[in-house]
């Protein structure tokens, strides 16, 4: 509680937390706190996506520190139809367009899936997420509630009050949208990530001979929503329809009828109705004039209800996105991520910034300065230096109101643990000696200790960096070019050896091979260096790495010569 309320007014989460409570009091006292977020399984479900989930999930979060009762609603949009086929997706081929304009959980799952339909397949994997971020949540399927008729109430004054639907959607059919051309130009996969669900562009409903309805049938012949309501009576909601896919034609009694759903734009604005939502975030795709948020604020009035607070949500841009589409044909996911970063990090990514403020998930070298920048963050809260919003966005970071994420016991820098796993190929017990030999006053006991963050670093390294990038340390000495060193050169050689045995530490070897030139050019090894200094550090750094490595860069030398050994450094340097 007192943690709470020191972070209020020194952070977004803070701030959206106090609006939510107080409109929560105001609109429905007593009552549990309702936040929101809608996914569509409509294909992989992208890091794009997860702030959908994410900003909601921080604010409930921090309504429930506070000791409030709150509800974070997860509407899985699994009525949907089956808008493409995404490209890239194993088990995946051309013949699934035969399901196109058919509920998402009617389509079968890509072939080998252990799911029963499309949309079982891709939410079962951010469900899994979801669990790995601590992510508290209510899940909601709308195929479950549109089916068993739990809104069959609203359907019908939906469909009474349709008039008053069109007239509000008729006031933005003609307005011109003037595209801003803020984002800077993206590749074609992160496109796809900004594009959200699809449901923005969904109609808004079917206008024929009998007039405006704001209600779809899926066919009874075929089972897609390209339908056409032709006549509809309000005292005996008898409703007819002919299919322009297939041809049926069916007459049915709405009061009765369970195989439809509204649309989009009806649908939204009636589930904040229905669920007492104060808190639904929206992206760009939801948020521009004449979209479903907007035009939401209007007809939920209908449904006797207010829009909920809502901010609009800002791109989420992967770094190192080319390598991976090529190879999944698709954006990242945040089971993806997960992979190579622990969940504190990841949930710290989306905590630190305002919702509208865009950022970038690190695929490639960048995630390691990432890890860079959280270990220091976790230094300042240790020592007490850190910044209240920092603190904030640290605390979301680590800990949920159910209590602490799991976390590693012994975090080892990242770029380093990378570097290790690089140069010995996953090799256990080569690992823990040479992770035993960073700090020889206080080893692990066992790579347990190293874990989770072990496990991430291996598999960045060997899912997202290229096989020509990863390091081979030479199997003999590069006799040729030991044979036409100079004389500096071969000192500088000999200065690394004779200090080897008295520096076998990360530390010690730093000092060491930042020294040596240093020593060579009449300093002390901790003498400031110059701009000449520097020129020779990054000679004599490229004579080892071609001589341990056979290239001009690579892992950080300290952690190289620790990996390759004492005695191999002595054999591959010509000592």
């Amino acid at each position: 509680m007192a943690e709470s309320q020191s972070s209020t007014e020194t952070d977004w989460v803070s701030r959206f937390a106090d609006d939510v409570i107080a409109e929560s009091e105001r609109r429905a006292p007593g009552k549990p706190v309702v936040v929101a977020s809608g996914l569509s399984p409509s294909g992989p479900i992208h890091l794009g996506n997860l702030r959908e989930v994410m900003t909601p999930h921080l604010v409930a979060d921090e309504i429930r520190r506070r000791g409030f009762e709150v509800r974070h609603l997860i509407s899985w949009d699994d009525y949907d139809r089956y808008r493409k086929v995404p490209n890239g997706v194993p088990g995946v081929d051309a013949s699934w367009a035969e399901h196109i304009g058919r509920p998402l959980t009617a389509v079968p799952a890509p072939a080998g899936s252990a799911y029963p339909n499309w949309a079982e397949h891709f939410k079962a994997a951010m469900v899994e997420a979801l669990g790995e971020l601590g992510v508290e949540y209510d899940g909601i399927s709308q195929t479950e509630q549109y089916q068993a008729g739990t809104y069959r109430e609203q359907i019908l004054l939906a469909m009474r009050r349709r008039g008053d639907i069109d007239a509000i959607l008729d006031q933005y059919r003609t307005k011109k949208v003037v595209k801003k051309q803020s984002q800077k130009a993206v590749d074609e996969a992160e496109l796809e990530a900004a594009e959200g669900s699809g449901a923005a562009a969904e109609d808004d409903g079917s206008t024929g001979a009998g007039g405006y309805f704001p209600y779809k049938p899926y066919c009874g012949g075929c089972n897609k929503d390209l339908t056409t309501v032709v006549a509809y009576d309000d005292e005996s909601t008898e409703l007819s329809y002919r299919c322009e896919a297939c041809g049926f034609t069916e007459t049915v009694k709405l009061s009765e009828f369970n195989r439809g759903k509204l649309v989009w734009k009806v649908d939204w604005p009636m589930r904040w109705a229905f669920e007492g939502v104060m808190f639904e975030p929206s992206g760009v795709d939801h948020s521009s004039p004449g979209s479903s948020f907007q035009v939401g604020e209007e007809i939920v009035r209908i449904f006797g209800f207010e829009r909920p607070i809502g901010p609009m949500y800002a791109f989420v841009g992967i770094s190192g996105m080319a390598k991976m589409s090529s190879s999944k044909g698709g954006v990242p996911t945040p089971g993806d991520a997960l992979k190579i970063m622990e969940p504190q990090l990841l949930r710290w990514l989306y905590a630190r910034r305002r919702p509208n403020q865009s950022f970038k998930i690190a695929f490639d070298q960048e995630i390691q300065r990432l890890y860079d920048e959280w270990d220091k963050l976790e230094g300042k809260v240790a020592d007490g230096s850190v910044l209240p919003a920092d603190a904030a966005a640290h605390s979301r970071a680590v800990r949920t109101a159910a209590g602490e994420l799991v976390r590693t016991e012994r975090p080892l820098p990242y770029r380093t643990l990378a570097s290790v796993v690089d140069v010995t190929a996953g090799d256990e017990e080569q690992t823990l000696r040479i992770l035993n030999d960073l700090d020889p006053a206080n080893p692990l006991g066992s790579l347990d200790e190293a874990r989770p963050r072990l496990d991430k670093a291996e598999a960045w390294i060997t899912t997202q960096v290229p096989v020509e990038s990863r390091t081979v340390v030479r199997e003999v000495a590069d006799a040729e070019t030991l044979a036409a060193l100079g004389e500096t050169e071969r000192e500088s050689l000999r200065l690394l050896l004779d200090g080897l045995d008295s520096h076998w530490s990360l530390d010690g070897l730093t000092t060491l091979v930042y020294g040596v030139p240093k020593v060579q050019a009449g300093f002390e090894p901790d003498a400031k260096p110059t701009a000449e200094m520097k020129v020779a550090q990054r000679s004599f750094f490229a004579l080892l790495y071609q001589l341990l490595v056979g290239r001009d860069t690579g892992p950080r030398l300290p952690t190289l010569l620790l990996a390759v050994g004492a005695d191999r450094v002595r054999k591959l340097l010509g000592g």
